[in-house]
């Protein structure tokens, strides 16, 4: 069949695992030079589907897209590492403070600048948000058609692409015509690790930022290696209007984050007798807990 062009929507996200006092900045945006960042989980899940889907379909691209600061670029070089062809970095300080609705937006002009495209994947939602919306938002900006919640690749073909979707009452398959969007459950498989051939080949791979601040000694590499340079893209290389990025274009505003830590204030043996596990659920309905 025909060989695909991929895309996969990856974040580099601040890891809300560990949130401290000074995680949010007085504007009401995420403080992520605070926090270690990481690459957003379920991102990686869908970065593994998009790989299945190109060792499924000679010939096949794939092309990761993130946006976000300059040490965002580290996203992509996880994703050469694992089997990504290139990437494209979104950087710009007009992006800065963007909700679900100015990064979608964003993302969407990139791909329309990228032109030719078969499937988009990405997480269902990002850690430091939750809100699962970047997806289907992008999808709705495009105008193409969605699937989301999906956990595994079927079968594709030059028609359409099967997806088994993960629900929270079971499963469902369906199918969907191309290009397509897909948002990727944390029930997929896990992203493949770091392939030691590909992480040799794309170590020194980097922005043309992050080149400029390198020393004399490495540039040359750059001159005879281009698989070594990652596309850098700002508002000037899209086309968008000003006033829907940032915080601009943002009608989310966090008025505060904090981090919340269960703690039991006391425990309770059971045996396996019905009588126990009565006396448990009354108790539960009692203090309201349960009912």
């Amino acid at each position: 069949m025909k060989a695909l062009k991929i895309i996969v929507l990856a974040k580099q996200v601040p890891d809300t695992r560990n949130v401290g006092k000074d995680a949010m900045k007085a504007d009401g945006t995420v403080n992520r030079a605070a926090l270690a960042a990481i690459f957003n989980p379920e991102d990686l899940n869908a970065l593994e589907l998009a790989l299945q889907l190109k060792d499924k379909v000679k010939g096949s691209t794939l092309t990761i897209l993130t946006m976000g600061p300059g040490r965002a670029a580290e996203v992509i070089r996880e994703g050469l590492y694992r089997g990504a062809d290139n990437g494209i970095l979104l950087t710009d300080r007009k992006f800065a403070g963007s909700d679900t609705l100015a990064t979608s937006y964003a993302l969407a002009q990139t791909i329309k600048k990228m032109k030719d495209f078969d499937v988009v994947f990405a997480g269902r939602q990002a850690i430091d948000g939750d809100t699962a919306q970047v997806g289907p938002q992008v999808a709705d900006k495009l105008n193409i058609p969605q699937i989301t919640y999906a956990e595994e690749i079927v079968d594709v073909n030059d028609k359409e692409i099967i997806i088994k979707r993960r629900l929270d009452r079971g499963v469902e398959v369906v199918s969907s015509s191309k290009p397509v969007l897909i948002t990727v459950h944390s029930s997929a498989p896990d992203c493949r690790p770091r392939n030691a051939k590909l992480l040799m080949k794309y170590k020194h791979s980097k922005t043309v930022t992050e080149v400029q601040d390198m020393s004399e000694d490495y540039l040359d590499i750059y001159q005879t290696r281009p698989y070594l340079k990652i596309e850098e893209w700002s508002v000037n290389d899209i086309e968008v209007e000003d006033r829907a990025l940032g915080l601009g274009g943002s009608p989310t505003k966090v008025k505060k984050i904090e981090n919340v830590v269960f703690k039991a204030k006391e425990s309770k043996k059971l045996t396996p007798l019905d009588e126990d596990i009565d006396d448990l659920m009354k108790e539960l309905i009692e203090n309201h807990t349960i009912g």
